[in-house]
């Protein structure tokens, strides 16, 4: 008996450094995607660069900073993996399903999550330095 083989991506047939490469700008080919089809990425991008802007200006330490904007970046990172549910969901099938709805109303609850959590630790960090 033979296994049945599974498809290979071309991206994966490539190696090294052309493979890095490849993989930068598939990365950007995405993040061009989001900006132009996602208007909740576009949001949160803005708000992102200006809580950068925000965060590099504040008199804080350099980790608070680092902290400050890995958890506004964890948002985009996050909104991203929520497009990509919703896309695949899609993909399968337009029709409503309890099960389609489920699978887009968690991602969406992984964003709301990590925009608390991003809140949190700004609060926490501007309380701590401005009020105590």
């Amino acid at each position: 008996m033979s296994e049945q083989q599974q498809p290979v991506s071309e991206f994966k047939s490539k190696s090294g450094l052309r493979r890095i490469f490849s993989a930068f700008f598939y990365s950007i080919d995405g993040i061009r995607t989001a900006c132009r089809t996602e208007h909740a990425f576009r949001q949160e991008l803005v708000l992102v660069v200006v809580g950068i802007i925000i965060a590099l200006a504040l008199p804080l330490s350099s980790y608070q900073k680092l902290l400050m904007i890995a958890v506004l970046l964890q948002v985009l990172v996050v909104e991203l993996l929520n497009s990509a549910i919703e896309a695949v969901v899609d993909r399968v099938s337009l029709e409503r399903n309890p099960l389609s709805k489920n699978a887009k109303d968690y991602g969406s609850a992984a964003v709301l999550l990590t925009l608390l959590i991003a809140i949190g630790t700004w609060a926490v960090i501007l309380v701590n330095r401005f009020y105590y």
